[in-house]
């Protein structure tokens, strides 16, 4: 695959300590990038650690499971790490986020320049966002930009806004509107037990939770992110890629961390 037909996958990273517990790496950006190469084909990951262990502990995870890291960048201060405790039930409390370097990550022009070879760019959490979006629409007009925006703002200039609202329906469906009515192309948004729906504007589709025993939920909506982009890059029609997200998230709510350690 060419670098023209790569995804880039922008934004945050962290390691991931459990109390009284394993330590994984882990990153709503990190987490789709990684899960994307398990199921697309070549992937790059841009962004930034701390000069540290847990900044080369990052570079590693990535390197071993073959995700691009040409842009990651080392910048001056710790990486980010997060404290996560699991409940009974699998789910997780973020007990304490430390944001680290990644909070001031910002692409340079000579990075932008490098994304813009790509031709999905999918952005995770990423300070300021919605100036990334329109600077790197400027550079690919064509290129297609999907946005996690339960973590990042602005929704101009995306062709599909990930958003996420918990079961209920119709905030669900308010979720969706607001992003088509801020200028998205598609909006999905992930309901946890109760599937997830997409929206054009035209028309809508659902589909429905993949039951799973579940061991922990992180890096589930990461891992949903993952298989719908895999999905539509192969052509796949907008429910199949609901339901190809669905089987992914299921699988990664089978293991603990955001994908196989």
């Amino acid at each position: 695959m060419t670098s023209s037909a790569r995804v880039a996958v922008v934004g945050d990273n962290t390691v991931d300590r459990y109390l009284g517990g394993p330590e994984y790496v882990g990153g709503n950006a990190l987490n789709v990038a990684v899960q994307l190469r398990l199921l697309d084909g070549a992937v790059t990951y841009f962004g930034a650690v701390g000069d540290d262990d847990d900044g080369r502990k990052i570079a590693g995870a990535l390197r071993s499971r073959g995700v691009g890291t040409e842009g990651l960048v080392n910048r001056d201060g710790p990486t980010a790490v997060t404290e996560i405790r699991l409940t009974p039930e699998g789910d997780r409390v973020f007990v304490r986020e430390e944001f680290g370097v990644t909070a001031g990550y910002r692409p340079s022009d000579a990075e932008l320049a490098r994304i813009a070879e790509h031709d999905w760019v999918h952005i995770g959490m990423l300070p300021h966002a919605a100036d990334f979006v329109a600077r790197l629409r400027r550079l690919a007009p064509d290129i297609s930009i999907s946005q996690d925006c339960a973590v990042s703002s602005g929704f101009a200039g995306l062709d599909v806004a990930f958003c996420s609202t918990g079961e209920d329906e119709q905030k669900a469906l308010r979720a969706a509107g607001d992003a088509l009515s801020g200028g998205a192309g598609l909006a999905v948004v992930t309901r946890g037990a109760e599937g997830a729906l997409a929206s054009d504007g035209r028309d809508d589709w659902r589909c429905t939770a993949v039951p799973v025993d579940v061991v922990d939920t992180t890096g589930a909506g990461d891992s949903f992110i993952a298989g719908f982009i895999a999905a539509r890059r192969s052509g796949t029609p907008v429910l199949g890629a609901l339901e190809a997200g669905a089987r992914v998230a299921a699988r990664t709510c089978g293991h603990v961390g955001g994908f196989p350690q």
